[in-house]
């Protein structure tokens, strides 16, 4: 490698943004042995490359600030590479699938996107301390060094295809923190969650190491065939072992299973692993609508997996907020998905964004992100920043039969109310199991439940379809309740 190679890693561009208050590791790859100098904001640290080229600095923690600087990183040539307009501020990851990568405006390539009100967000995005680094939609069998993209400064045409919830999420944080924000966006649509993991994590878990052999087989089998019958297209919609036809005569041409977003570690190795380990202040996250068949048992798990291990990668136990799935008439959306993204609530610092009110019924794309993003904002305010603020609605919390009724008791029930004037999505089961549309009235923090058709109540239920219609338990400050049932998992935010 020759002096000229000088590199450094991908989320290092012109107009980037640093975590404030936190060591700020910086690096990339030099001549094996050469010294290597990053200067910024008054301060120099030093390294030399490894063996294998790579090498890191880590910068003194630094306050936010608003003043555009440059980073100069020299190898001991006359052309250090030079960074420019570079702002100190809060840094966020937003990772998921398509509803994480949904932009503001409905573009040619997001097609499928588009928020709410979207010409006035556009035009109203003058936000030059706001930025986004929105990597390429990237998969790979194995964990890759780079990935292209470039940090872009908030205004009305870049903005356009900003993560919409980044971007509302970044745009009320700023106004409540006063510091500049950025947003680090890798996501891909469709994505399984355990497209997003590590091969090494998933290999020390008895329950998803199974998810590896049949993706090495198949993907070993691809790298057999001769050239001509391979080609490089991806697989949006296969599994490991399946195969994409081609139009008119001739054989059928097997799609690369790296290629495929629902196979376990592609989506790391292509997205993660090239921005590990830049400072964040934390994690945002909407995964949930695709999950294999087989991988429903292990979902729970793979979550998990995915926290703690991205945590010990980065090296610190950053939070972790992520987006319960909205109401949708479609097989994804169901209740115990829900579910399931509720347990990992029972990991330290995670939080979640309850969406369940502001779903499509036919689109899995609701357009309401700016919601999506003020509720995120509100759990990291209180979570991360000392806010004294309400950031949850309603979370079930215990019961008690009362004759013929079931009072349910909440968290975060200050102010509990109906919009509208009856609650609705109420149900009740006696000990035969079978639920019944049940009367529910607020008394106080609690709300008590009835049907005439179940004298002995066993169980309630609320909000718990795939597309609830006109669920409607909010507290006082306009949260809405997640959905539950009395004989589920117990969680708490």
């Amino acid at each position: 490698m020759a002096l000229a190679d000088l590199k450094v890693a991908s989320p290092f561009t012109d107009h980037m943004v640093l975590q404030q208050k936190m060591k700020i590791p910086v690096w990339g790859w030099a001549t094996p042995g050469e010294n290597i100098t990053v200067t910024f904001a008054g301060q120099t640290q030093s390294a030399t490359a490894a063996a294998d080229g790579a090498w890191r600095v880590d910068l003194d923690a630094m306050d936010a600030s608003f003043v555009s600087r440059s980073m100069q990183i020299a190898g001991g040539t006359d052309s250090p590479i030079t960074l420019t307009d570079v702002l100190v501020g809060e840094v966020w990851l937003c990772s998921g699938q398509s509803n994480m990568d949904f932009t503001v405006y409905n573009t040619p390539k997001y097609y499928f996107a588009g928020t709410a009100n979207e010409d006035a967000e556009v035009a109203a995005a003058n936000y030059p301390n706001l930025r986004m680094f929105s990597g390429l939609w990237t998969k790979a069998y194995e964990p890759q060094q780079t990935i292209k993209g470039e940090w872009k400064i908030c205004n009305p045409e870049n903005v356009k295809e900003f993560s919409a919830i980044g971007y509302f999420f970044a745009r009320d944080l700023q106004k409540e923190l006063n510091v500049p924000v950025g947003i680090l966006t890798e996501t891909f649509g469709a994505s399984t969650a355990e497209a997003w993991v590590r091969r090494e994590a998933l290999m020390a878990d008895p329950d998803l190491a199974p998810m590896l052999p049949p993706f090495d087989a198949a993907e070993k089998a691809y790298r057999a065939l001769p050239p001509s019958a391979t080609r490089p297209a991806p697989a949006a919609t296969q599994s490991a072992t399946q195969t994409s036809g081609r139009r008119g005569r001739g054989p059928r041409v097997p799609a690369d299973p790296a290629q495929n977003q629902h196979n376990p570690t592609v989506m790391y190795n292509g997205m993660i692993a090239p921005i590990i380990p830049y400072a964040i202040r934390g994690v945002l996250w909407y995964q949930g609508e695709s999950i294999l068949g087989p991988n429903h048992a292990t979902f729970v798990k793979t979550n998990e997996v995915l926290i703690t291990d991205w945590r010990k990668l980065w090296g610190y136990d950053f939070p972790f907020f992520f987006c319960q799935l909205a109401a949708l008439d479609a097989s994804s959306n169901t209740p115990a998905v829900r579910e399931m993204q509720s347990e990992a609530l029972s990991i330290p610092h995670t939080g979640m964004a309850v969406t369940i009110d502001i779903g499509d019924k036919k689109n899995v794309h609701p357009k309401d992100k700016q919601d999506v993003g003020l509720r995120l904002m509100k759990i990291a305010l209180a979570k991360v920043y000392g806010k004294d603020i309400e950031y949850s609605g309603p979370i079930f919390d215990s019961m008690k039969i009362e004759g013929s009724t079931i009072r349910i008791s909440f968290t975060h029930a200050k102010g509990l109310m109906a919009k509208g004037e009856d609650l609705k999505t109420f149900e009740i089961a006696g000990s035969d199991g079978k639920y019944f549309p049940a009367t529910a009235t607020i008394d106080g923090e609690t709300v008590i439940v009835s049907s005439p058709a179940v004298t002995a109540p066993v169980s309630a239920r609320y909000a718990w379809a795939n597309y609830p219609d006109g669920c409607n338990l909010y507290n006082g400050d306009g949260l809405p309740a997640a959905p539950f049932r009395t004989d589920g998992p117990r969680e708490t935010q």
